[in-house]
């Protein structure tokens, strides 16, 4: 008989505390060791083993893997290290539920809370990277942009989890997206099968299943990929715009919703918020340009901060079209970061006599208006949507921290005082919170391919919130980047993949 059953008719089983049932194998599991149903799941669930065609079917129940706890058939295999299990998926039958999901699965126990990272299918075909951090905790998801691959895998690199995905006669390739999840050595690797209605078997076949160790070296030559991303302030799931192996910077999302602007190699493109192919944004001359640049407060034209003239950073103001940029910063270098709402003034940060304070201008050009003038870097300045105040990150204190100021200068206040190095607060559109991006402490400056959080505060200061971990820093958030309803948030996340 080629077909072993991984139930309790040919395993003996465990009742732990938490009633997931354990059955641990008498004869051969394949590459795991036991599967167990994980949570309260309503029907027991299996796990088939085919000899021949070294396929997995596994049928599962469960109300869902979501929320703060996870009802699901598991099949694993306890590790320590870093691996990737990769599987091609198959559903049987059309499925009562379209949200019933099948995909390869880390965790770090199996208590039904446990941490945990997916990568998943849905019934539907949506695919994403699923991961609760810490025990108890509420699910979040990175959606990804491609619908029901043929196959997905999972991998864990030190701290950071990623997916990749593939089709028929397709290599393993990102759809972008990862997070950080910090494990406990040993942890729990497997397949899981949820049918999303306790009361409902669903199953699904897997196959070409590969459990590999995973290459976390990156020493020598590595390629870069940058995934543009949204992340919603309420849920804190993230969304995929796009991915892709150059390296691009600094998402500004468009006043109307309906794109989004990033620069990659000197020059700026435009892609549709929902996600499908840039196009260049003709900038004529300016063809160096880096990743301080945004949009006008009638979303009618664009400023830029380019290079290509002299060697140093001036800023440009061009049609949002596309065409001949006009120059507004006579002095050099000068990096934009804030448009007043009335569309009158330009705020920028600029070394002036080896110092870098903010400085503000009007869009017509003239003479400089210096609003800092302390020792050390001053920032990342960005207006208050009614006009009256600028953000600004400082490292006068000691460390990076967030402050504020009246428009001219004056009162200047500090907003974050914590342990970590603050920079570039963005005020929403409806003026209630503040976005910025958080180093470590040990971090000078505000460096690329570092350990980095988004984090999130009221306006006036108050209590600070993580939204998300990354692996990203310089380009992730560099100017405002919400979107017109204050709900979501465009980021770059990064990853360094060994050639």
């Amino acid at each position: 008989m080629y077909k072993i059953l991984l139930t309790a008719m040919f395993y003996f089983s465990i009742l732990f505390s938490n009633s997931n049932q354990i059955y641990v194998c008498a004869q051969s599991t394949g590459i795991f060791e036991a599967s167990a149903d994980i949570g309260n799941v309503g029907i027991v669930g299996s796990s088939v083993y085919d000899e021949v065609e070294k396929s997995y079917t596994l049928s599962g129940a469960g109300e869902n893997m979501w929320f703060e706890k996870d009802a699901f058939h598991y099949l694993y295999k306890k590790v320590s290290g870093d691996f990737s299990l990769s599987a091609e998926i198959k559903f049987i039958g059309n499925g009562i539920n379209p949200h019933r999901k099948a995909g390869v699965i880390i965790r770090q126990n199996l208590n039904p809370g446990s941490p945990y990272a997916d990568a998943i299918i849905h019934g539907d075909g949506l695919t994403s990277l699923q991961y609760r951090e810490n025990e108890n905790d509420l699910t979040h998801e990175i959606q990804a942009t491609v619908n029901a691959p043929k196959m997905v895998r999972i991998t864990k690199e030190g701290n950071y989890i990623f997916m990749e995905v593939a089709n028929e006669h397709e290599d393993f390739h990102s759809p972008g997206g990862s997070f950080r999840l910090k494990l406990t050595e040993p942890y729990y690797i497997g397949l899981g099968v949820c049918s999303h209605d306790s009361t409902v078997l669903e199953k699904a076949v897997f196959s070409n299943v590969e459990l590999n160790e995973a290459r976390t070296n990156i020493g020598g030559d590595a390629m870069l990929e940058s995934t543009l991303e949204t992340i919603n302030i309420e849920s804190k799931d993230r969304k995929v715009i796009y991915n892709t192996n150059e390296h691009i910077e600094a998402p500004n999302w468009s006043l109307d919703g309906t794109f989004i602007i990033f620069n990659s190699e000197g020059l700026l493109y435009r892609i549709p918020a929902s996600g499908g192919i840039p196009e260049i944004i003709n900038t004529g001359f300016a063809v160096k340009c880096n990743n301080d640049h945004g949009l006008s407060p009638d979303n009618k034209q664009i400023v830029i901060s380019d290079q290509s003239q002299d060697g140093n950073s001036h800023i440009y103001i061009l049609p949002i079209e596309g065409g001949t940029p006009k120059l507004v910063t006579k002095k050099a270098p000068s990096y934009w970061h804030g448009w007043s709402p009335d569309g009158k003034t330009l705020a920028y940060c600029a070394e002036r006599n080896g110092q870098y304070d903010v400085y503000s201008i009007s869009v017509d050009g003239g003479e400089e208006t210096q609003l800092t003038n302390i020792e050390g870097l001053d920032d990342g300045p960005d207006y208050s949507p009614d006009g009256k105040y600028i953000y600004f990150n400082s490292v006068r204190t000691g460390k990076m921290q967030i402050w504020r100021m009246r428009t001219d200068g004056s009162e200047q206040t500090q907003l974050t005082n914590d342990e970590y190095n603050n920079w570039f607060a963005h005020p929403s559109p409806d003026g209630k919170w503040l976005v910025f991006v958080s180093y470590e402490k040990d971090v000078i400056g505000h460096p690329a391919n570092k350990d980095v959080m988004l984090r999130i505060m009221a306006a006036d200061g108050g209590e600070v919130k993580t939204l998300t971990k990354l692996f990203g820093g310089q380009g992730t958030m560099n100017v405002p980047s919400w979107s017109p309803d204050s709900k979501n948030v465009a980021f770059v996340s990064y990853r360094l993949i060994k050639e």
